[in-house]
């Protein structure tokens, strides 16, 4: 009797341990605030284009920290990178007033089809996304880190030229870098909504399944302690992999600051 409840206790622990999620990665913590990596596929809070899920990037920091978490701001689902929190609403409130204002530097990589221009600076206005057609400024600078030419067909020639790009945004609309990219007809790879099927097939052959977006570096001053806070996250090991099919090195130098 002992025997077979330590086994049905070593069962549930091995259950739990397979549905426990795994612990989100923490780039900066204090008091007040905290600078997170989110993974690629989680859905940062609940909304209506939640579809049924019931696992959220905000539960699982609230779970992790104990406490109450706030977003300060948004990554889209297929994301992955630096995202800020705070623990407390005047901490919230002060972070949004700093975005708000622009005095925070954000730099994202991206994988795109084609070579652009070494350094872009696109001003290019966007709508609001669904039911917000207004038009407002956006503005992202895109700065080309490297280039790779693979031997696969595309459309009329013989091979597929991709590019490894910064891109700094200065302003926040929705999904901006990704419209951006397909406003330039340089497509964000893996993006479904906004890219081209073609290449986004094209990797997935290779074995690469994810939007190749990813939030590298965020930069702020902390609204509390006056202090200089700089994180970067390492992209994960499917971007990794894209990188190293196209023969791109990794890790890059690390760029200035933006405005």
């Amino acid at each position: 009797m002992i025997a077979g409840q330590a086994q049905a206790q070593h069962g549930a622990a091995i259950a739990g341990a397979e549905v426990a999620a795994p612990r989100i990665e923490v780039l900066h913590a204090d008091e007040y605030l905290a600078v997170v990596h989110k993974p690629a596929g989680l859905m940062a809070h609940a909304s209506a284009m939640a579809r049924g899920e019931d696992d959220f990037l905000v539960d699982r920091l609230r779970g992790q920290f104990g406490k109450s978490v706030y977003l300060v701001h948004r990554l889209d689902r297929a994301t992955s990178g630096c995202l800020l929190i705070a623990f407390d609403r005047e901490t919230a409130g002060a972070l949004g007033k700093i975005f708000m204002s622009r005095e925070v530097s954000k730099d994202y990589l991206a994988v795109c089809r084609g070579w652009p221009e070494p350094d872009l600076l696109l001003d290019y206005p966007l709508d609001g996304g669904p039911g917000k057609p207004e038009k407002k400024p956006a503005i992202t600078r895109f700065t080309c880190l490297a280039t790779a030419e693979i031997a696969t067909p595309s459309a009329q020639h013989e091979s597929s030229r991709y590019a490894l790009l910064l891109c700094s945004p200065h302003t926040g609309r929705y999904r901006q870098i990704r419209r951006h990219l397909k406003h330039l007809s340089h497509h964000l790879i893996g993006d479904s909504s906004h890219g081209d099927g073609r290449h986004n097939r094209s990797f997935r052959m290779m074995g690469v399944h994810r939007m190749l977006l990813h939030a590298w570096r965020l930069a702020f001053v902390h609204p509390v302690t006056g202090a200089a806070i700089d994180c970067e996250a390492i992209p994960d090991q499917e971007f990794m992999k894209a990188l190293q099919r196209l023969s791109i090195a990794f890790p890059l130098a690390t760029p200035p600051a933006t405005a």
